[in-house]
């Protein structure tokens, strides 16, 4: 799909003798600030009610919902930590889908992330938008011209630093992950000591944390999804995994580092909600952080939305990041433009991807009514892992000399593949919408752009002559060789 070059084609000066590809600048530190900056967003902070909420208000069930929804989260990103260190290059599930299941199934997950990915990054970046706006407005809502260009500057900064330097991004995704767990680290320990202070009424509270109604299959299936939500992202460390140092330790040290952190941290935060409000409080509340802040530290409860407003932005930069190497993988296998594919010269860069991906994105915001749309793909991520979580299972038996430094025990991806189509088919069956249906069909279009474009290569002569004219404009050259192929 845009492969052709032609003769004519004018090649840009690469800078000195470098070679062109991406440089492995994330370490250990990076690569953990990344993954926990990925699922540590709004939720916790705003609204953690999904859980306690479908639990029926039993406590007892709500924090062992909580506990297995991050179990399950490290499962899979230890299936992840397989097929990374196996595999390191960029694209994450993409290349891995690619290489275990074939083109078509790649396809397909590039076609429905280009729509769903970016419509994500704008919906965080509208609600960033949203947090930092309205202190200066205080009861009064603010104005929705103003949010929005606020989401698209937000936006368009954050690709434009992704596309100048990985080096960069990572420290400031460190720098706001640890701004976002030092508000975290707060509220737990607040916690603790308030429970350490022995008040009968919170003590009972969790000495009969199993007393209350227990929910039924249904509703705990339902608390379930909640708590897995809360989870989402911990697969963004292989996107990057191509320019991970040392991949083959990093990967896996990093995976274990980073998601069993995020577990002891939520389950900390909701005992320390727990601990000052009631489950109803709790349920009805809006923002459930702010609630805890009016009541534990009312002097500076303003520090939590300003937590909530750092935290967005720390997921919104490590997505960014992500989708850029997911649209970078995607064209050097044909399966978009290839200028995406090309670094930026003085760099090293994937500059046109971060470009491609963030103006999606911005269509997002410009209409938001769009964002409505992506409810219904929510099924397609789940789809997506398992069917990664397939290909591993695929190449341990097409593959069994492949060089695998960390390998995950068998039985989990294939608990993982279930567990994933159970996600998949049970809002579907629970609650059938016609706009499930409309969403299906929309991957299902897929085909028609890949028969023509992929499988019969279809190329039209007058996209060279754009592609060298942007090659140019933007200062990009094609990559020396692909990762992946080092792995043919």
């Amino acid at each position: 799909m845009g492969k052709g070059k032609s003769d004519d084609a004018k090649v840009v000066k690469r800078k000195g003798n470098t070679k062109m590809q991406l440089k492995r600048n994330i370490g250990y530190f990076y690569g953990v600030s990344f993954i926990i900056g990925s699922i540590v967003g709004a939720g916790i902070f705003v609204s953690p009610t999904g859980v306690l909420k479908h639990s029926l208000l039993n406590v007892g069930v709500a924090l062992v919902i909580w506990t297995a929804s991050g179990l399950v989260s490290l499962m899979g990103s230890l299936c992840y930590a397989e097929l990374g260190t196996a595999l390191p290059f960029s694209g994450g599930e993409y290349s891995h889908i690619k290489r275990g299941l074939g083109s078509l199934p790649a396809f397909v997950f590039i076609w429905t992330s280009v729509f769903t990915k970016p419509a994500s990054n704008a919906a965080r970046a509208l609600l960033f938008a949203e947090y930092a706006t309205q202190p200066f407005y205080g009861v009064c809502p603010a104005p929705e011209v103003l949010k929005k260009c606020l989401a698209l500057a937000v936006l368009w900064s954050l690709g434009i630093l992704n596309g100048r330097s990985v080096k960069m991004a990572a420290w400031v995704q460190t720098v706001f992950t640890l701004l976002k767990m030092m508000a975290l680290s707060v509220i737990a320990v607040s916690g603790i000591v308030l429970l350490a202070g022995g008040r009968k009424e919170t003590l009972a509270r969790f000495e009969d944390m199993f007393s209350s109604e227990m929910p039924n299959v249904s509703q705990i299936a339902e608390a379930f999804f909640q708590g897995l939500y809360a989870y989402g992202g911990w697969w963004s460390l292989n996107y990057m995994a191509e320019e991970m140092k040392n991949p083959s330790r990093n990967i896996p040290l990093t995976v274990m580092t980073a998601v069993p952190a995020v577990i002891v941290f939520y389950l900390l935060v909701n005992i320390s909600y727990l601990t000052v409000l009631t489950p109803k409080e709790i349920v009805s509340s809006v923002a459930v952080a702010v609630t805890w802040a009016d009541r534990v530290i009312p002097s500076v409860a303003w520090i939590i939305p300003l937590s909530v407003a750092v935290s967005i932005f720390g997921a919104l930069n490590s997505s960014v990041f992500t989708l850029g190497r997911l649209s970078y993988a995607g064209s050097q296998a044909g399966h978009l433009p290839v200028l995406i594919s090309m670094l930026n010269v003085h760099t090293c860069t994937p500059a046109p991807a971060m470009i491609f991906s963030t103006t999606i994105a911005s269509i997002f915001i410009i209409p938001s009514d769009l964002l409505m749309l992506t409810n219904y793909f929510g099924f397609s991520a789940w789809f997506m892992i398992g069917l990664t979580c397939a290909s591993l299972i695929v190449l341990r038996y097409r593959e069994p000399h492949l060089h695998r430094p960390y390998k995950v025990f068998l039985p989990v991806p294939f608990l993982m593949v279930a567990m994933s189509f159970f996600l998949v088919l049970a809002p579907i069956v629970w609650s059938p919408n016609l706009q499930y249906v409309y969403a299906f069909l929309f991957m299902l279009g897929s085909f028609i752009v890949y028969i023509p474009f992929v499988y019969f290569k279809m190329h039209f002569a007058f996209l060279d002559k754009i592609t060298c004219h942007l090659q140019l404009l933007l200062e990009v050259s094609p990559p020396d060789g692909s990762a992946e192929g080092k792995h043919e």
